[in-house]
């Protein structure tokens, strides 16, 4: 287990080594965020349509077998509906530290 918590670790900073250098460059923890703020507004969108096109997917299973297992269906919808949940609250999230730290910005992600 540690292993893998190692291998998930230097994945995770070696994929991001670009973006930290690219905000160094840019100004510091302003740059950083702007950077941040970047990445989750591509993220966000995509993100957001799979959280829904699993919801609708645990529909459409709940429809199909509605005379026989619809717990899997009901599963599915409600970790679809808690992923949304979850994407929209990151949003916000991001969109709060933008404006707490005052970053006016191209990459202002708008709600």
């Amino acid at each position: 287990m540690m292993k893998l918590y190692k291998k998930f670790v230097i994945t995770t900073a070696v994929a991001f080594l670009p973006l930290w250098a690219h905000a160094q460059r840019a100004g510091g923890i302003k740059g950083l965020l702007v950077e941040v703020g970047r990445l989750v507004n591509l993220l966000i969108p995509i993100s957001a349509a799979c959280a829904l096109l699993f919801f609708f997917w645990g529909l459409a299973q709940s429809i199909l077998h509605s005379g026989e297992d619809v717990e899997e269906g009901k599963n599915i919808m409600k970790w679809g509906i808690v992923s949304l949940f979850i994407i929209v609250a990151i949003w916000g999230i991001v969109v709060f530290i933008q404006k707490a730290f005052g970053i006016e910005d191209i990459y202002i992600i708008t709600t």
